[in-house]
């Protein structure tokens, strides 16, 4: 079949499974006794019907796509790091650790947040190469040693919250004690969002885009993926590089958990992650393990995720319906490029 052919009919099958995932939520919607069309219209007011959330919708935005390009390393290497939600809660627990401790210091409030972000780039890493040690040097695979390590950082969360970084006199869920505004990111307007933070996801996407596409270290982390038993005996150290897959993953699960910290909820909180590791998965299945499309699909969860508020407050639905759809677009989108494999296999 013509190449040109063929990225007609991969569209069309990508919408069909967009239309298809809205089917499927339609339905759940009608067995509830709600009306879909108005479900739908409230999520995009929701999400845009202000500036004020249009900025909400970029602060959940740059998480997650700091965390979908990390993932894109780690798929691109045939590794499945489910543990980057532990690398997030450990990015800003380095974080807060950092500048809790040069807080009452002499030093410019700019570089304590320097450091700080520094610090999370270097907990998230530190976590993930536990994570990818266990899967290289010690055979244990990535799914459960990631999950296991999951539960560790959020046992290690709570143990702070209530322990040596409880609040003066009792400790509580809400967190530890906010920072003082001087060490929060510069947020634009009355809002929540920060163009530093906002710079730093871009920044983040452009550069795995370039790794992966640009490079010869990144032509070696899919030749690690697509197999790698030929690529060890091309010559390719297989082990380092599932290594330093997981390592530049965590620095960007790091890097996210900072901005929690700095730019959200400017302390340490027992969720911190926000699920933003695990959505970041969908996104990056979504797009096909390409960089180019991550920050639009991004964009969308996140407008999803934003938008689902307004479903309580209208039409008394709950808000996790977002999370319905998405994992119905992922789920309709892998089926129908499974269909669009076998139509041009037969042809």
């Amino acid at each position: 079949m013509p190449k040109t052919s063929s990225r007609w009919l991969g569209l069309l099958f990508q919408v069909g499974a967009v239309l298809l995932a809205l089917l499927f939520t339609s339905i759940i919607l009608l067995l509830v006794g709600a009306k879909p069309f108005q479900a739908y219209e409230r999520i995009i007011y929701g999400a845009f019907s202000d500036m004020g959330h249009i900025s909400d919708v970029l602060v959940v935005w740059v998480p997650l796509v700091l965390v979908s390009a990390g993932l894109l390393i780690t798929y691109s290497t045939g590794l499945w790091n489910i543990g980057i939600e532990g690398q997030i809660a450990l990015g800003a627990i380095f974080t807060v650790w950092a500048m809790r401790l040069l807080q009452d210091s002499s030093i410019p409030p700019v570089l304590i947040i320097l450091v700080g972000f520094l610090a999370g780039m270097l907990g998230g890493a530190l976590w993930a190469a536990l994570a990818g040690a266990l899967r290289v040097f010690g055979g244990v695979n990535e799914i459960f040693g990631g999950l296991g390590l999951n539960f560790v950082s959020t046992a290690l969360t709570i143990w702070l919250i209530f322990g040596p970084w409880k609040r003066p006199g009792v400790g509580s869920m809400s967190g530890t004690v906010p920072f003082d505004t001087s060490l929060w990111l510069p947020m634009v307007g009355g809002s929540r969002l920060s163009l530093w933070s906002l710079g730093l996801g871009i920044l983040g996407i452009v550069v795995v885009y370039f790794i992966l596409q640009g490079t010869y270290f990144g032509l070696r982390l899919k030749a690690v993926g697509k197999n790698p038993r030929a690529a060890f005996l091309m010559g390719i150290p297989t082990s380092s590089y599932m290594m330093l897959a997981f390592i530049l993953c965590g620095v960007f699960a790091g890097l996210a958990g900072a901005v929690q910290v700095t730019g959200v909820y400017h302390r340490l909180i027992p969720s911190i992650s926000s699920g933003y590791g695990f959505l970041g998965m969908l996104v990056a299945m979504l797009v096909n393990y390409q960089a180019i499309g991550a920050p639009f699909v991004a964009f969308l969860f996140a407008a999803l995720n934003i938008g689902s508020i307004q479903l309580p407050i209208d039409l008394k639905l709950d808000s996790t319906l977002s999370g319905v759809l998405q994992g119905a677009l992922v789920l309709f989108v892998l089926l129908m490029d499974g269909v669009r494999r076998r139509v041009l296999h037969k042809k």
